[in-house]
């Protein structure tokens, strides 16, 4: 038997793929089309190293997921596969369509082809685990209730409506086809090998490199975060005994204005990193144009998915935070293999003109 993981070269793909190789002997197999944000390095040094995989193509294409399907026999496939960041969906949407929603199809179809193939018993034992997000659910005002699995879908962005289309997607092929899925909603990732164009990783690698720590509008921003080994656990826990066709909300009970976050991290560096003028981090808080439709505040319950699978996130937001801070600043030959010229450019246009 064999897992199929799309998009395991990502951050929270490759943090799944690392755990599971660290777990279990079971063969795993990585589809990633090796984007900006793929990145094979991800899986440096990592334990179990034999029985992982990592083939280089898209969701999209059909014959190749069709042939992997065949050669493997996986029980099941995990859903990593997405463009994720919001930014880069406002400055453009194309990708956006093209993946999480049209990839998402294609894979479903050959999914739906290679379930319905199985023998009965590996019929009833496959599962497509679909990971998603709370940006579908849209913004809460302060104070309102946190997102359940049965919040109405309000997404607000070209990123969280084409995963919001994907979410509908895999519930479609579950009720007209039957196929066994279970769908995920997290709150933030945060940990290690997350590509530096999203807040936390950003704000450590600007403030080492002694560059502004960029801030969108007042910072007040809201949102609930989750270290990303937490998620893996639920996901694995999720895999195991999630009820088919169901939704489970994956929260960090950590909600946090993203100033705050900032400013912790800077604190962090102050103890761990201090500048060589003996100023605090903090002095390099800049505060810049918000983004278009930033939404306030995600919020997650997550107790639907404490109480039918036992899943609670172990890391506070202190202990989490602290060794994602020690991990990037114990692998600086990773932060300077991805920051490349592409990089740079995308970060100076993004916020270097606001």
């Amino acid at each position: 038997m064999s897992i199929l993981v799309t998009g395991g070269a990502g951050f929270i793909g490759a943090n799944f793929v690392r755990d599971w190789c660290a777990d279990s002997d079971e063969p795993l197999v990585t589809l990633d089309a090796l984007t900006y944000a793929g990145n094979p390095e991800n899986f440096a040094g990592m334990a179990g190293a034999d029985q992982h995989r990592l083939v280089q193509g898209e969701i999209g294409d059909a014959a190749l997921v069709r042939a992997l399907l065949t050669e493997h026999q996986p029980r099941a496939i995990v859903h990593f596969a997405a463009e994720s960041h919001v930014d880069r969906s406002i400055h453009g949407a194309d990708a956006f369509i093209q993946t999480n929603i049209l990839g998402t199809y294609q894979l479903l179809e050959a999914a739906r082809a290679h379930w319905q193939g199985l023998g009965d018993a590996a019929r009833a034992q496959f599962r497509f685990v679909h990971v998603s997000t709370d940006e579908v659910y849209g913004s809460l005002l302060p104070g309102a209730p946190a997102f359940t699995e049965e919040h109405r879908y309000e997404p607000n962005s070209p990123y969280s409506a084409s995963k919001a289309a994907s979410d509908h997607l895999v519930r479609a092929w579950h009720h007209t086809y039957g196929l066994p899925v279970v769908t995920t909603n997290c709150s933030n990732n945060y940990g290690p090998y997350q590509f530096p164009e999203k807040l936390i990783p950003l704000m450590i690698v600007n403030a080492l490199a002694g560059k502004a720590l960029p801030v969108y509008g007042d910072g007040q921003q809201v949102r609930d975060w989750l270290y990303v080994a937490d998620h893996c656990r639920a996901i694995r826990r999720v895999l195991e005994a999630g009820t088919i066709g169901e939704v489970y909300n994956i929260g960090g009970w950590n909600e946090q204005p993203n100033l705050a976050i900032v400013t912790q991290i800077c604190a962090l560096l102050d103890e761990w990193r201090p500048r060589p003028d003996g100023t605090s981090h903090t002095s390099l808080i800049s505060f810049v144009k918000d983004r278009p439709g930033h939404d306030r505040r995600y919020a997650i319950d997550a107790r639907k998915i404490e109480r039918a699978l036992g899943w609670r996130p172990s890391e506070t937001f202190g202990t989490g935070l602290g060794k994602t801070v020690r991990w990037y600043l114990d692998h600086p030959e990773w932060v300077a293999h991805v920051q490349t010229g592409a990089y740079r450019a995308w970060v100076a246009t993004q916020y270097d003109k606001r």
